[in-house]
């Protein structure tokens, strides 16, 4: 992967009582070649980061789906044995940032011109080994402001665009960006068919699991990237941890709502509530408690976990968080809390470019986390520049983005990649209730939920949780039956970067 990233030679890959992998994009190389012979069988799952998916659609780190792996994300140190209480520390925190200049102090353009070049310095460090380079270009300003760095280093980038909804279009937006700036584009439009059996042939070569609301989306592009002869992503994750999120209205709004109440799941099946989006999520928002409540998307309560897994183990998901309680305790903000919210989530935002990038023997670059770039905007920017009046964020990436654009309608709406996820479960809700059938000794409860639900899943809410079901279940079972010749991966290289 990038090779000029720092690397940890001195680690092993097997600590204490298995395997332990450096995750963190900001301090390694990710190798998950020590996955490739890993044992198939249903002793070696957890039970608890299947609840862990099931309720916030991904596994808190350092977990992994495998009881014997572990990964080092961003916050733990990769020389800690994540086995033997690891310890969790974020120093991107805005109560542990030094004194930053005022903004007064400081020259808007030298400003500017200093963001521009050490984000291009970024970009070439970490597309070194790049050949040909795909920047994953979202329409949103993380991804425009790493276009305009990219076409100054990199010109022989594509961008790709993906459609994934009608909540938001930026396609048009994003080939203009693109186009101006004298770089390839292509648009890929969601078909939830084509993506999910593209997810089920890159199953076997998928090192861990992870079930983000976007990982299909990605899936997709890999796969397109792949047959398009591309050999690299470029990806414009990864600013928001040191930038800042400030919330806004319905952040608080949902905030205040979050209160671990039991909402017992026959109000969800009344025709008023279940053919309501936003009354479904209201209603499942009182079950959350506030912090896991900014993890997004819907998924499923306390009460249905354990009534998929056949067991109680929900709480012990809920338990997993207390490995950050002392960072959320020392956190002084609810912007604080939110962010830290996303650098824990990281094994679910970043794992989902990584396994997808791994599974297509495609390099895989995150140029917001280089940590000179990164530091330099902790400390040196202005508090103004980072979340300026009113909870604008990223002023600084927008008075860059403006040097060479102006009035994109992105800046001000958010673009991402959506995926259909009520296509999906149009299009694949039978396969995947043959798959809970064979994999009832693992989840006897999901038959029952899916027939319960066949006809709610035109409710985006539903079909949310379905999709992680979708996600789920089929890599499981690719996992806990006998492997054969044809999905067995060739040999130990297949995890390697």
């Amino acid at each position: 992967m990038n090779a000029s990233l720092r690397k940890y030679p001195d680690i092993p890959p097997t600590m204490g009582r298995g395997i332990q992998i450096n995750t963190s994009p900001n301090d390694a190389v990710w190798d998950f070649s020590p996955l490739a012979g890993h044992a198939r069988d249903l002793a070696s799952i957890d039970l608890v980061s299947i609840a862990d998916i099931l309720r916030n659609g991904f596994v808190y780190e350092p977990h992994t789906i495998y009881k014997d792996v572990k990964i080092a994300a961003t916050g733990f140190d990769p020389s800690h044995d994540m086995f033997d209480n690891p310890r969790f520390h974020y120093l991107f925190q805005p109560v542990l940032a030094a004194a930053r200049p005022p903004v007064d102090a400081v020259h808007g353009d030298k400003l500017l011109e200093t963001y521009h070049s050490l984000l291009c310095d970024a970009v070439t460090r970490t597309t070194a080994g790049m050949r040909a380079p795909w920047l994953l270009q979202s329409g949103g300003k993380d991804s425009t402001s790493m276009a305009i760095a990219v076409a100054d280093v990199r010109p022989d980038t594509t961008c790709i665009t993906y459609l994934g909804g009608k909540e938001e279009n930026e396609v048009a937006s994003a080939r203009f960006v693109a186009r101006k700036l004298g770089l390839r584009h292509e648009a890929l439009v969601c078909d939830p068919g084509r993506a999910y059996d593209r997810y089920l042939a890159m199953l076997p070569r998928m090192p861990l699991l992870t079930a983000d609301f976007a990982t299909l989306s990605y899936v997709d592009l890999a796969t397109e990237i792949s047959l398009q002869q591309g050999d690299g992503m470029i990806d414009a994750l990864g600013s928001d941890q040191y930038f800042g999120v400030p919330l806004h209205r319905q952040d608080r709004i949902l905030a205040l709502l979050a209160r671990s109440l039991h909402v017992p799941q026959q109000v969800f099946q009344s025709r008023l509530v279940s053919r309501n989006f936003k009354l479904c999520v209201a209603l499942a928002t009182l079950e959350m408690n506030e912090f896991e409540r900014y993890f997004p998307g819907s998924r499923f309560s306390d009460t249905e976990v354990d009534a998929l897994l056949g067991q109680p183990l929900a709480s012990l998901s809920r338990q997993r968080v207390e490995v950050f309680q002392p960072d959320l305790d020392a956190a002084g903000s609810a912007e604080a809390v939110r962010r830290l919210s996303l650098v824990i989530g990281e094994s679910a935002h970043l794992a989902k470019g990584m396994y997808s990038a791994t599974a297509k023997s495609l390099r895989l670059a995150y140029p917001y986390a280089d940590p000179q770039f990164r530091d330099w905007v902790f400390k040196d920017v202005p508090d103004e520049l980072l979340i300026g009046p009113g909870g604008v964020n990223k002023v600084l990436m927008r008075q860059y983005i403006d040097r060479y654009f102006h009035n994109l309608p992105y800046v001000k709406a958010k673009g991402c990649f959506r995926f259909d996820l009520r296509g999906l479960a149009q299009q694949r809700f039978e396969q995947i209730y043959d798959v809970a059938q064979q994999m009832q000794a693992l989840l006897p409860g999901v038959p029952r939920w899916l027939e319960t639900h066949r006809d709610r899943l035109d409710n985006k809410f539903f079909a949310s949780k379905f999709y992680l079901l979708a996600m789920l279940l089929p890599w499981l079972q690719s996992r806990t039956r006998r492997a054969s010749a044809v999905d067995t991966p060739h040999g130990a290289e297949a995890f390697a970067p």
